[in-house]
């Protein structure tokens, strides 16, 4: 990790001459800089195995359970899954709309089958949440790029609400509204730090590696790397760098609908 730091500081500040010399200083360089860009070093991400996977999701609880089942169950990052909006969430055709991701990109990933059930009884609690902010005049979600203008009253509306709102009530810096804002990434990270060690598993777990591992379960039962490419929103196959290749074929998507769960307590 710090090695990665060094490299993007080599980078960085060989970008910030040139940018002095060419767009504050007006001038050009009579020689070229004689030195080369740091290349970052290729690392394998920790994967966790289906066992380890059901270990630690046993010894968490809600919400943060329901979080990492969709990181692990979807492919997504864990900033792209508490940012999600009860309108991006297909039942019905069992897919998850990925809003504005790494890149400012959308992306269509799977909704598994196991989730059905927890999301819609997530969604009707935190339902009666916002029924409940409304009443007290509250209920406004923050939205992103002028559509509060474009649509006045969405920012009431059930469907523009996240799936995963912070407990509390908060005050936005930007229009000093008090809203709910989504759940914070730091208390998903703590919760898995607390589980790994609860699970016992010798590894440096991050949330992170349940969107590794779910790529590479799929790669495990069959799927090939394109689709998975496709699922993950990466643009080039070869940011996918996952330390196992396909083998077998199945028909599942991924592991979650064959892990073995007791009831999630509430935190």
């Amino acid at each position: 990790m710090a090695l990665q730091h060094e490299e993007k500081l080599v980078n960085q500040a060989l970008s910030a001459l040139l940018f002095l010399y060419r767009e504050v200083l007006g001038r050009t360089l009579d020689k070229p800089i004689n030195t080369y860009r740091a290349r970052r070093s290729k690392y394998l991400p920790a994967v966790l195995t289906k066992e380890e996977v059901n270990l630690i999701l046993n010894c968490l609880t809600h919400p943060h359970r329901l979080i990492i089942q969709l990181l692990y169950g979807s492919g997504l990052r864990l900033i792209e899954c508490i940012r999600l909006r009860v309108k991006d969430l297909d039942f019905g055709q069992k897919l998850i709309l990925v809003r504005d991701g790494k890149g400012k990109k959308d992306r269509i990933t799977v909704l598994p089958d196991t989730l059905n059930t927890p999301l819609r009884q997530h969604l009707h609690r935190i339902e009666r949440v916002h029924q409940n902010d409304l009443s007290s005049s509250l209920g406004k979600v923050y939205l992103p790029y002028a559509l509060e203008r474009k649509y006045p009253n969405a920012h009431q509306e059930w469907i523009w609400q996240y799936v995963f709102p912070s407990n509390k009530l908060s005050r936005d810096p930007r229009s000093d509204a008090i809203r709910r804002h989504h759940f914070s990434p730091s208390a998903v990270n703590r919760a898995v730090r607390r589980a790994n060690k609860l699970a016992r598993i010798d590894k440096h777990i991050t949330p992170h590696a349940f969107r590794h591992s779910f790529a590479t379960h799929l790669l495990e039962n069959g799927y090939d790397i394109r689709s998975v490419q496709e699922l993950l929103g990466h643009k080039n196959v070869r940011t996918c760098r996952f330390p196992l290749q396909p083998v077998g074929a199945s028909k599942s998507v991924g592991g979650l609908d064959n892990l073995h769960l007791s009831p999630a307590p509430l935190a």
